[in-house]
């Protein structure tokens, strides 16, 4: 966290930024690209199947103010129900999700729908693809969910994701192949609206600069920054913010959330980290795990003794369940913190939240050590279009960026790039920053050049590079930025834009 120790970030003029990541730099004289736009034909033609053949499957969420039990502590908070974790949605890949959504919050909102490749004008992202959702106002997301996987719905409006507003989606595969007894899903949050303050209370405290840090003369300590995390699998700094509590699908360490089994059973664990500024490193105590996909895409089978998620990231494995009662334990990478849940196979007391658990220092596989499966695998062309995304900024003073340019909420031509339609587009994401980046990028999935695995979320470790790729086919303004809702908030944020 010393201030030195941070490259200031460098400004780069916004025409180069606006020329879309081209090779050659547009001059005053070349004509300038135009854009689809959220509102144009080509938007409504994605769905993959029509309108007539497609299940439609209703679901009603409103967002509100509400006090929520986390489990013998309080909170007032926002979010889509009566509990830290909006409803489970479910449903199959081709089926049409109609999801109505009333906004009773006080400010705007928006929901996006994290992983799926959907229509561009349902994608959720305030300015690029929608206004927001009024207050008092409700606005209904239609589209097909076209790609099985495990994924993930939350507000894209401000830093409303660090409260209640978010919830877990599950597209299930007409054609499952895998066997197994038991489903269930983990769903992990970082958490201290309500508590301690709110995620705008934090958010003046870290653009306050780092005066406040402890330590310095005369000046507070600081409540919400965190100012000791170390990571040596993050490559340094743990992260920006301490919470007081870490969840597992809405439950705090001292009344976690339990699943039941029988000895010899097998389940399926679809884990999701849901956080704002949290990785979590996560095990199942006594057990191996095999790890079967990554952001919704199946690998080829990874044996792992724990898994490391950055914010946005998801991960689905198999486990052959033992005789008792075991811990799933989310360690807050670098934090000094754990949420926690139970499995149960038989009788036994419940392991203390503190309990060792020898997993999480074991094998971890990462995102690159992994390979997607044949069938899932792009098929080898030449790229056309090359994206070389610069991730800047620092702590002090606490300003993320892309190309050293702040996104602009209020512009749709921030910090764009552009393709066109039918492109193989690369992106390489240049960290050149003191802090690690989890990436997402809307409306697709990339491939990693180096390993072949399918994501939509990635880590990006300080001072490195991660070459992607994808298929420019899905038309639309699509976001991309850093999965950390404080450096997104900040500006690392742009849009992969599709010329017309």
């Amino acid at each position: 966290m010393d201030p030195v120790s941070r490259r200031d970030f460098l400004k780069y003029a916004a025409a180069a930024t606006v020329s879309g990541g081209l090779a050659v730099a547009c001059s005053s004289s070349t004509p300038q690209p135009r854009f689809i736009t959220p509102s144009d034909p080509e938007i409504a033609a994605r769905d993959r199947a029509p309108a007539s053949s497609a299940a439609v499957v209703p679901m009603a969420l409103s967002a509100r103010p509400v006090t929520v039990d986390l489990g013998g502590v309080v909170a007032n908070t926002w979010a889509f129900g009566t509990t830290a974790v909006g409803p489970e949605i479910r449903l199959k890949a081709g089926e049409r999700l109609r999801a109505e959504v009333a906004n009773d919050l006080p400010v705007g909102t928006t929901i996006h729908w994290h992983g799926i490749a959907i229509r561009n004008d349902m994608d959720g992202v305030p300015v690029l693809t929608q206004p927001p959702i009024s207050p008092g106002q409700t606005f209904v997301y239609e589209a097909v969910m076209p790609d099985p996987g495990t994924y993930w719905y939350h507000s894209h409006s401000g830093l409303q994701l660090d409260r209640g507003l978010s919830g877990p989606l599950i597209i299930e595969d007409p054609n499952e192949s895998l066997h197994y007894d038991h489903e269930w899903t983990v769903f992990l949050k970082d958490w201290m609206d309500g508590v301690t303050g709110t995620p705008d209370d934090v958010f003046r405290e870290l653009t306050a600069g780092m005066g406040g840090m402890s330590g310095m003369p005369g000046m507070p300590a600081p409540r919400y920054m965190l100012t000791d995390g170390e990571s040596a699998l993050l490559g340094g700094d743990a992260g920006d913010v301490k919470y007081p509590y870490y969840l597992v699908n809405g439950r705090i360490p001292a009344d976690p959330p339990q699943f039941a089994a029988k000895p010899g059973d097998r389940a399926r664990l679809r884990i999701v980290n849901a956080g704002a500024d949290t990785a979590f490193r996560l095990a199942l105590g006594g057990h191996e795990l095999t790890v079967t996909h990554t952001d919704g895409y199946p690998i080829e089978p990874v044996r792992a003794d724990a898994l490391l998620l950055g914010m946005g990231e998801r991960y689905d494995a198999l486990v052959t369940l033992k005789d008792g009662v075991f811990p799933i334990v989310a360690s807050a990478e670098g934090k000094n913190g754990r949420a926690l849940a139970i499995v149960r196979t038989g009788p036994g007391e419940l392991p203390p939240v503190d309990v060792p658990v020898a997993e999480l220092d074991g094998r971890i596989p990462m995102a690159w050590d992994m390979s997607a499966m044949e069938a899932d695998r792009l098929p080898p062309r030449d790229i056309t279009r090359a994206l070389d995304v610069r991730l800047t900024g620092s702590m002090s003073p606490y300003t993320w960026s892309i190309d050293g340019v702040p996104f602009d909420p209020n512009s749709v031509e921030s910090n764009r790039y552009g393709v066109r339609s039918g492109e193989r587009v690369r992106i390489s994401w240049r960290n050149d920053t003191d802090m690690w980046h989890p990436m997402h990028l809307h409306g697709h999935t990339f491939e990693l050049s180096e390993s072949g695995a399918r994501k939509d979320t990635v880590i990006v470790l300080p001072r490195t590079t991660i070459a992607t790729h994808f298929d420019a086919d899905n038309p639309g303004v699509w976001a991309f930025h850093c999965h950390n809702s404080f450096h997104q908030d900040s500006g690392m944020m742009g849009s992969v834009s599709y010329e017309i």
